[in-house]
């Protein structure tokens, strides 16, 4: 804000209180700290910056600073002191009421954005308070660490300094959202959710970051941000360690998982004879997930598991026998992956999917 006159009201009993405790040598009344107090929120509610006030109320003790003797001079100072600290106190307690009326405000938008709950036209209205105009794309990015966050946490203001310092306010919105955290940008701003994910990632001791797709309309905030979550869902299922997961990426999970008995039925129907095996289905289909996650390299998914690949061989040849299907054979492979991914996906032998 521009430097701006300070109006005269600010000030007001301030050279009359100075005046007589120069002269009487009392300390301020309880009614008078009160009075400087309540004026001190009245500027900040009015927008005027504490520097100008405080040099304001400097002034104005110059014009009233008694010309004799120390003791009135040093009875005036301890006034100001006084005064001036009051005021601040005031001015201090309406800056944190506002700052906390701006965070309830805020919680109450993203809540109302990513649920759905409200008005979209009055929903576009309030977006546009926090630089979003939710006509255009947004995608969502959402990173997910050790604890949960909340909004004012070092982390959350690590990241938001960073994103900042780079990039200015660039219509960026970032918040917290059950525990973990979200950046919302342009969609053709794909730079801003990048830069979010490293500094995220980096700030989170090595969590894990999903952006979601761009997506247009108010809608496409909410479906950006569910592409997120979803992606960080599956990357739990499936053990997935990649630091930075795009949902683009990942459409082929949501697209099996979407008939839940059609999966349970071809992992049954392929995988449910494992279970037959010595030490359960576990042990092998730990095999074929190392097996197809090393691109079907029989010493690299060996490494993985600390087998020899003679063991690794035996596990696959084992594989073979009980399902009739061979994962060496590239007309029975695919279907013996998609059983495998569905089998992570629906926590198969764990739990029960008929």
């Amino acid at each position: 804000m521009s430097e701006r006159e300070i109006p005269e009201q600010y000030l007001e009993g301030y050279a009359e209180i100075l005046t007589e405790v120069a002269t009487t040598g009392r300390r301020l009344t309880r009614d008078e700290l009160a009075s400087r107090r309540a004026l001190g929120e009245q500027a900040a509610e009015a927008g005027f910056r504490l520097r100008s006030l405080v040099i304001a109320h400097l002034e104005a003790a110059r014009g009233a600073w008694p010309t004799r003797g120390t003791d009135a001079a040093d009875g005036a100072l301890a006034a100001v002191q006084q005064a001036v600290d009051a005021f601040a106190e005031g001015y201090e307690r309406a800056q944190r009421m506002a700052v906390r009326q701006e965070e309830a405000m805020r919680r109450e938008f993203i809540d109302d954005l990513l649920y759905g709950r409200s008005d979209l036209g009055r929903l576009a209205e309030r977006a546009e308070r926090f630089g979003l105009r939710l006509s255009h794309e947004h995608a969502v990015a959402v990173a997910q660490g050790p604890v949960a966050y909340e909004e004012g946490d070092p982390v959350p203001r690590q990241v938001e300094h960073a994103l900042i310092t780079r990039f200015g306010d660039r219509s960026i919105l970032l918040t917290t959202k059950d525990g973990r955290l979200l950046c919302i940008a342009p969609g053709h701003q794909q730079e801003v959710l990048i830069h979010f994910a490293k500094q995220a990632h980096a700030a989170t001791d090595g969590g894990q970051v999903a952006l979601g797709r761009p997506q247009p309309g108010p809608g496409g905030v909410v479906q950006s941000y569910e592409e997120a979550l979803n992606a960080l869902e599956i990357a739990e299922r499936l053990d997935m360690d990649d630091p930075v997961l795009r949902a683009s990426d990942l459409l082929v999970y949501p697209v099996l998982a979407r008939d839940r008995q059609a999966m349970a039925d071809l992992v049954l129907s392929t995988l449910g004879p494992l279970t037959e095996a010595r030490g359960g289905a576990g042990p092998l289909l730990d095999t074929l997930t190392a097996y197809f996650d090393s691109g079907c390299v029989a010493a690299e998914a060996a490494r993985r598991l600390s087998l020899s690949v003679r063991a690794l061989t035996y596990r696959l040849e084992r594989v073979h026998r009980l399902t009739g299907a061979d994962p060496g054979d590239p007309a029975h492979r695919y279907m013996l992956q998609t059983a495998v991914i569905g089998a992570r996906l629906l926590d198969w032998p764990g739990t029960a999917v008929a």
